[in-house]
């Protein structure tokens, strides 16, 4: 019986393809636009998750910093990070880092980017590896000698596909020997070129570009295994110890977890993605209320035969199973259409918007699911309308 009542609904469907079509476009945008936010709403929850894994494991980042009644405290220094690395345990390395951004000339060829003065601690910490060439050696860091190392972007603009090693460029008034280039990182989670940068020894560019003994960042590294979280209870408490705050002072300084922040973000990214698919989802019933209408219509075109098929013997429950497969066939090829629609639109938006493609294969479910579940709910009384016919009127009905 089933079977014979969803050959009768395609037979139906068939007869009135445009009206079919129509019918069920509520039932296709509904389903493609939840899935599309989903998806893409994934995909941007992964990029930001992969963009701050690629700025290190396990990485704490200790900043100065200025807020509602918090003065800015001193620079941090050198014995600052020496203090890090010597007194707080489960620390794989420190980096200390000042930044400053620079004209970077060679030849004809000029680029701004940012300029970094850092130590060996930096690669890996940031988990960042050489692509060609080598880091600084210890005489190069002692002596701040004039050497650089490239980022990829950096390159790109100065030297185009050629080997930048063993050449000399400018930075503002350093001249440098170009030693190292490194790997590829691409943009951070704000968006900025993480590969437009230039390193220089930590000491030349206190001396060269600074003209000061500051550090505007320590960047730490934890073992793998140990508690972040106690690192930065640890960190804080020898800063605080450091720096002369009294019990009760707010910090001058901060010390920020990278998983925390990222904890935070991802979260924020799926709050928003449920909100948008939770609205995407309204059309679905928008579209449910087109099948009843049209479904209604439909039992009042076909009063004759409904009369016809209860006088010579048809039983209510199978008028109603008639009327219910048809809502139900019809909901659920709005739901493929719309699947269909919405795989190929994310895979366009996820190029469009560089975030990677990330299908959530329990949400197209759910959504093709809760579209056949639509055809239920809203099929079932114009459906109970034509069981209940009284076959007499039905036969009278022009």
């Amino acid at each position: 019986m089933l079977w014979n009542a969803f050959l009768l609904a395609l037979r139906e469907i068939r007869r009135n393809v445009l009206r079919s079509f129509l019918t069920i476009l509520g039932i296709v945008i509904g389903v493609a636009a939840v899935i599309v936010m989903v998806t893409i709403g994934g995909g941007a929850t992964a990029q930001v998750t992969a963009q701050i894994e690629s700025l290190g494991s396990n990485l704490l980042m200790v900043t100065t910093r200025l807020g509602f009644g918090v003065t800015r405290g001193a620079p941090f220094d050198m014995k600052d990070a020496e203090a890090i690395s010597a007194q707080v345990g489960s620390i794989e390395a420190v980096a200390p880092q000042s930044s400053s951004r620079v004209t970077a000339i060679y030849g004809n060829e000029n680029w701004s980017t940012s300029v970094s003065g850092v130590t060996n601690g930096f690669f890996p910490v940031r988990d960042w590896p050489m692509a060609d060439g080598r880091s600084f050696t210890g005489a190069e860091q002692r002596a701040g000698a004039s050497v650089c190392i490239l980022g990829e972007t950096v390159r790109q603009e100065l030297f185009g596909r050629a080997s930048p090693i063993g050449e000399n460029l400018r930075l503002g008034k350093l001249s440098c020997r170009v030693v190292g280039l490194l790997a590829s990182k691409g943009q951070s989670m704000m968006g900025s070129d993480q590969d437009n940068l230039v390193l220089v020894p930590l000491r030349a560019f206190q001396r060269r570009i600074a003209g000061n003994r500051d550090i505007s960042i320590i960047q730490v590294s934890v073992l793998p295994g140990a508690s972040t979280e106690k690192a930065k209870r640890d960190i804080e408490y020898l800063l605080r110890e450091r720096r002369r705050i009294s019990p009760g002072e707010e910090d001058n300084f901060s010390v920020r977890d990278l998983k925390e922040i990222a904890a935070m973000l991802s979260g924020t990214t799926r709050v928003l993605t449920m909100l948008l698919g939770a609205v995407a989802a309204v059309s679905l019933l928008v579209g449910g209320i087109g099948i009843m209408n049209i479904m209604l219509v439909s039992v009042t075109e076909r009063t004759r035969e409904i009369g016809i098929r209860l006088a010579i013997g048809a039983m209510e429950r199978e008028v109603l199973m008639q009327f219910l497969v048809e809502s139900v066939v019809l909901s659920s090829l709005g739901g493929v259409l719309g699947i269909v629609l919405a795989l190929g639109v994310s895979v366009w938006l996820a190029g469009l918007m560089l975030v990677p493609f990330v299908p959530n294969l329990p949400i197209i479910a759910v959504a093709f699911l809760f579209s056949a579940a639509i055809g239920i709910l809203f099929g079932y009384f114009p459906a109970r309308r034509a069981a209940r016919m009284d076959p007499i009127e039905a036969l009278r009905h022009e």
